[in-house]
């Protein structure tokens, strides 16, 4: 018997997986006697926040995610387009309905036993661990004890930016005194460019919180929002993250007034973060303040800003690419406790770490999805090992390899990646059909 913990839109889909290849499994979820501060009905994979699982075409991230989970036998794609509402290019769906299909499917099927209960220690034998965000209190402990300092509690990220978004002609690279290899993007300020940007900043409007968000923001004083930070006066952002000593703009010969360094967010270099710019302001405000930082006026910002509760692990220093535990191979995590952000986000690391459990189960090989897949690029951030400032991510096109050709139309380069990870995506399955046996339909 398998236990899957957790029936969210994870939990769901990994028990899905592992039912379908003909094995047991057990979903323990605590709902209907328990509920988290952020669910209130007794359904399964329950949608709290909106009713958008964003785009559908396959030239966007999300998009290409969801293609690739349906071609790999999800369940829950198949009920959310069954669940739908008109939204123009958007997948929404009537949230209750799309909760009610994935409960009945879940419920009647013949391998999956239902456990109404908390549970309060990792079980013994194969588990896969898909708790969410909040996860409890007893058993966050638990998972503290076997991570030991690798476990986060609340999410303080500051937005990420592509880099070949940004204005070369704008920024210039260095470290600090000439330290490390130029290893910051350098975003200098003129004195009237700071002022303008500082009175946007303190006069932006802030995203509401939610009650158990609240508590957030009484452990950041440490990391405090950039908003914050510049309420507390108009130089205080030049003596903190935008202090401009130690750094001489090569285009003026001279030191600038205030300088926004860029930090590389992943190995490639084709992500990259605002660093010291974690903040709670909506995300429109974000892209209208931010995008006044020299360089970066048609930034495209891959994932925005945020501070909220938000439990997950240090995944690249304990996960696989496979979101198998690296000194516990009984143990598979998946869910945004892993670091995915995102609803389909969620369900697809469920969706991975559910076929790979299976085939580790079967004694078959590990199914490493390639970098070229949403699905892949994903996996491959929640594992590598080079994220040593390991933040949530969710599906965007900066996360997966550049094409070998520059295609500037944004509309046709993205298509251009969707269509290299499907057909990528075709190529491992059909190895592993011919080398496994397994049976992948179509």
């Amino acid at each position: 018997m398998i236990r899957v913990i957790g029936a969210g839109l994870a939990g769901c889909e990994a028990a899905w997986q592992i039912a379908q290849a003909g094995l047991s499994v057990a979903l323990y979820d605590m709902k209907p006697k328990k509920h988290t501060p952020a669910h209130h009905a007794d359904t399964f994979a329950e949608l709290v926040c909106s009713n958008s699982l964003k785009a559908s075409r396959l030239d966007s991230a999300p998009g290409m995610l969801k293609a690739e989970m349906e071609r790999l036998g999800s369940l829950l794609v198949p009920c959310a387009k069954a669940t739908a509402v008109e939204a123009g290019g958007a997948l929404a769906v009537e949230r209750h309905a799309f909760s009610r299909m994935v409960t009945e499917k879940i419920r009647s099927h013949p391998n999956i036993m239902i456990c109404e209960e908390e549970v309060e220690r990792i079980p013994e034998g194969k588990v896969i661990l898909a708790t969410g965000p909040l996860t409890a209190d007893t058993l966050a402990r638990e998972i503290a004890l076997i991570c030991g300092e690798q476990l986060s509690f609340y999410d303080a990220a500051a937005p990420i930016v592509t880099r070949e978004s940004l204005d070369e002609s704008r920024i210039f690279y260095a470290s600090r005194y000439g330290r490390g290899d130029a290893d910051y993007i350098n975003c200098p300020m003129e004195k009237p460019e700071y002022e303008a940007f500082y009175e946007a900043l303190i006069g932006a409007e802030s995203a509401p919180l939610k009650e158990f968000d609240k508590a957030a923001f009484r452990v950041y004083e440490g990391c405090m929002p950039i908003e914050v930070l510049a309420k507390r006066g108009a130089d205080t952002m030049r003596f903190g993250p935008l202090k401009p000593v130690g750094l001489t703009d090569p285009h003026t010969g001279r030191r600038p007034y205030a300088v926004v360094q860029l930090r590389k967010e992943n190995r490639e270099g084709t992500l990259y973060n605002l660093v010291g710019f974690q903040t709670n302001l909506k995300f429109g405000e974000q892209k209208r303040v931010f995008s006044m930082i020299p360089g970066l006026a048609h930034a495209e910002f891959m994932r925005y800003g945020v501070m909220h509760r938000n439990s997950f692990l240090n995944s690249p220093r304990l996960l696989t690419d496979t979101y198998c535990m690296r000194t516990n191979p009984d143990l598979y995590f998946a869910g945004q406790i892993t670091g995915v952000e995102g609803y389909m986000e969620s369900a697809g690391s469920g969706l991975v770490a559910g076929l790979n459990m299976v085939r580790a189960v079967q004694g078959k090989p590990p199914l490493h999805l390639p970098r070229e897949t949403m699905l892949g690029a994903l996996a491959a951030h929640v594992s590598d090992s080079y994220n040593e400032k390991y933040q949530p991510m969710g599906a965007n096109m900066g996360i997966l390899p550049e094409l070998p050709e520059r295609i500037r139309d944004k509309k046709a380069k993205y298509m251009a990646l969707a269509q290299r990870g499907m057909q990528a995506l075709e190529a491992l399955l059909t190895e592993d059909a011919a080398q496994t046996g397994t049976e992948w339909g179509v």
